[in-house]
């Protein structure tokens, strides 16, 4: 237990040697949430949602799962955020398995509650699933939702410092990024990482192409090892080899994991701070204890 201590001690004060050096302003944390089915999963939710307040997010989004699977239980959650009326509601918008018709209407119904913001997405597909619907690709429903919307709504689309998954090549992955931009993205935010380099280094490549639109880091919360690993693996996120020892190590000792994992992600926001990022997206999990822990860890909560 000492040498865990030692190791965490190291790591704070790195982080204390910047915090304060470039605090976070009010209005540059965004959260993300999923839906949930289940009534004690919305409670949670909500209490989730309430207590992050505490931070003045930009804007809380909610997920939509593949194939648009969750897509009642994201229009709920929608609706719930609009109403408490304390912070934006941004939903997740996907492609797959809509039509423009569906689209169409979904739009309507999201003007009428009063959203100005949507993150669009190509979506993925259900195993098993043929038809696309009418959207193939991200930037044909970007594409569409300027047709018939114009302006009204500020777009979100994804990035991928580290190259998304299925993508061939990383030149092709920034061609798809450049391609979205021109269809009408206003602003981006990406998978999560932690190699603050894989970022620095992406928005280097995109300024390259004179791409100039905000991107926004994404930032998952570290809690539990293998849950973390197996997400990873699945998105093509790289854990450094530092970071993935210690936390095979902590796995047994959750408190020690969670102090370690607050600690290691406080750092790298600090750090992307310093890089001026434009903000940062936190990826909640429905759970807002994993992200105060991080920005208290930053020192921008007392």
């Amino acid at each position: 237990m000492s040498r865990v201590r030692g190791l965490l001690n190291q790591t704070t004060t790195v982080i204390n040697s910047i915090k304060g050096s470039a605090p976070m302003t009010q209005g540059q944390y965004s959260c993300e949430f999923f839906p949930i089915r289940a009534n004690e999963g919305h409670q949670r939710a909500r209490e989730s949602r309430l207590a992050l307040t505490e931070l003045n997010p930009e804007f809380y989004s909610v997920t939509s799962g593949a194939g648009g699977s969750t897509r009642e239980g994201t229009l709920q959650a929608i609706e719930e955020i609009a109403e408490e009326g304390v912070t934006p509601a941004v939903p997740h918008l996907t492609g797959v398995g809509e039509t423009r018709d569906s689209v169409s209407a979904l739009l309507e119904h999201y003007r009428s509650i009063g959203v100005q913001r949507l993150v669009v997405l190509r979506g993925d597909r259900p195993s098993g699933m043929i038809e696309h619907g009418d959207f193939r690709y991200a930037i044909e429903l970007i594409e569409f939702i300027r047709e018939i919307s114009g302006s009204a709504f500020h777009i979100d689309v994804a990035a991928y410092p580290e190259a998304h998954p299925e993508t061939p090549s990383f030149r092709e992955d920034i061609g798809f990024f450049r391609d979205k931009v021109k269809a009408g993205a206003d602003s981006a935010i990406t998978q999560y990482f932690y190699n603050v380099d894989a970022y620095l280094r992406f928005r280097d490549d995109i300024a390259d192409l004179g791409i100039t639109i905000p991107v926004v880091p994404g930032i998952m919360p570290i809690t539990n090892y293998k849950q973390l690993a197996r997400f990873s693996d699945t998105c093509g996120t790289e854990i450094p080899r530092w970071i993935r020892r210690r936390l095979e190590d902590y796995q047994d000792d959750l408190d020690s994991l969670r102090a370690f994992g607050a600690d290691v992600v406080a750092l790298l926001c600090n750090q992307l701070i310093e890089g001026d990022a434009p903000g940062l997206h936190f990826y909640t999990l429905n759970r807002s204890g994993p992200v105060l822990r991080v920005v208290k860890a930053m020192g921008s909560l007392a």
